[in-house]
């Protein structure tokens, strides 16, 4: 469902990693490394949002080199940075992200949104929400279109303590048949997904 083939990834002389080959498979899997080890780097070039020096990824079978809007379309991303569209509306993301899928916000998506806490708060600006809130529109956005791969960046930062553990299950429930990658440093997170552990340096499988 997600390989990475020959990864490099420089910033100015600064080598971030090199050479990274690997194929998910359907499972959950954590990034929890502390320092800067190239998590965030690697988790951005997955869902198309910086480019790498070299090397390719592929989503479900599309290359996200040369079929950028089938890969991207098979998969769903919370960014470290939920602040992008101050703005916008949580509902209006959710509705500009289920029309980029070709789908429609659904009751389970709007379920997920409830269980998650954000039913009084889909109608507020961005720029409004706390940063915990912001996440959750982003990881509701995620059920969007039943994507193959779910890439998270510090999904947990900012969430209280129930919706971490609707997060976790939720996790659990997508890594039966799809692939969920992210970074936490939160090891009751990790074990709650029953994500296993992975490291940047180790992604070398031929």
């Amino acid at each position: 469902m997600l390989r990475i083939e020959n990864l490099t990834k420089s910033y100015g002389d600064h080598p971030v990693f090199q050479g990274l080959t690997y194929t998910f498979m359907p499972g959950c899997m954590a990034l929890c490394e502390e320092g800067s080890t190239g998590k965030s780097s690697l988790l951005s070039i997955i869902a198309g949002v910086i480019a790498p020096n070299a090397g390719d990824v592929w989503i479900d079978g599309h290359s996200l080199a040369k079929a950028p809007r089938q890969a991207k379309a098979r998969l769903a991303y919370v960014p470290d940075n939920c602040l992008a569209f101050p703005t916008q509306t949580g509902r209006g993301l959710l509705e500009q992200t289920a029309l980029e899928k070709s789908t429609t916000v659904t009751d389970s998506v709007l379920d997920l949104a409830y269980r998650l806490g954000l039913e009084p708060h889909l109608d507020k600006r961005f720029e409004q929400m706390s940063t915990g809130t912001r996440r959750k529109v982003f990881l509701a956005a995620a059920a969007l279109g039943d994507p193959a791969v779910v890439i998270a960046d510090g999904p947990d930062k900012g969430l209280d303590a129930g919706a971490c553990a609707v997060l976790a299950e939720q996790f659990k429930a997508w890594s039966r048949d799809r692939v969920v990658l992210f970074a936490s440093h939160d090891p009751e997170l990790v074990q709650a997904c029953g994500a296993s552990a992975i490291k940047v340096a180790d992604l070398r499988q031929r």
